[in-house]
């Protein structure tokens, strides 16, 4: 249950994800899972699986890649992925993680996020008022209206901080969810106002990790 690494595609070592960090795990059959980082070694990395799912077999684990989105853009490893403990196979090993690339395209964070959003619907710009359900560089999940539908196009003016200037763009309604909610991909957006959105993302993963690394210190007090 050993991942095998192609020392082909080895790269030259480099920064790793952080402890409580969350990663993604990418199997070779194309499954993508959530996983978060819970311990890191010069050489190693142990992750926790976050979601409900089937115990990784051989071929899973047989080329197996970890995916993180780093400074540069996002990062793909890959490694010897190994279940140390075969009653917890949620946690996994991944030793000797090498980067195989970046991906320098427009693949962004997204995290949950509830921030008040401006939406202006139909020929007579019709505004309502709404918010988020979480946001990216790339677009955000709207809570409504439930008016629009899938190819809609919307003027948005996001606040994603009080007293700032909010960012403002059109997007496209690409899915509604189960629940109502819109999916909405930016098609028009100032390279500065997507710079700010993203550093906006990444201090809230920088602030929730360092929450929970706190929560963790005191827990083990």
């Amino acid at each position: 249950m050993r991942l095998r690494r192609d020392k082909r595609q080895a790269s030259t070592p480099m920064q790793l994800p952080g402890r409580a960090e969350t990663v993604i795990l990418s199997t070779p059959a194309g499954g993508r899972v959530p996983a978060r980082v819970i311990s890191r070694e010069p050489n190693a990395l142990l992750v926790v699986v976050l979601v409900p799912t089937k115990p990784f077999g051989a071929s899973d684990l047989d080329g197996m890649v970890l995916e993180y989105a780093g400074p540069r853009g996002r990062v793909r490893l890959c490694g010897t992925a190994v279940i140390d403990d075969p009653s917890e196979p949620d946690v996994l090993r991944i030793e000797g993680p090498r980067s195989i690339e970046v991906l320098q395209e427009r693949e962004y964070v997204r995290i949950q996020s509830a921030r008040p959003v401006v939406v202006y619907t139909g020929g007579d710009r019709q505004e309502v008022q709404s918010y988020t359900v979480d946001l990216s560089g790339g677009g955000f999940l709207l809570a409504g209206p439930d008016t629009l539908k899938v190819g809609e196009e919307v003027k948005f003016q996001l606040t994603i901080t009080q007293g700032v200037l909010p960012i403002t763009g059109r997007g496209k309604v690409v899915r509604i969810d189960g629940m109502g909610r819109l999916a909405v991909a930016f098609q028009d957006i100032s390279d500065l106002d997507r710079r700010r959105l993203v550093r906006f993302i990444f201090e809230c993963q920088r602030n929730e990790r360092r929450r929970g690394l706190q929560t963790e210190e005191r827990d083990g007090s």
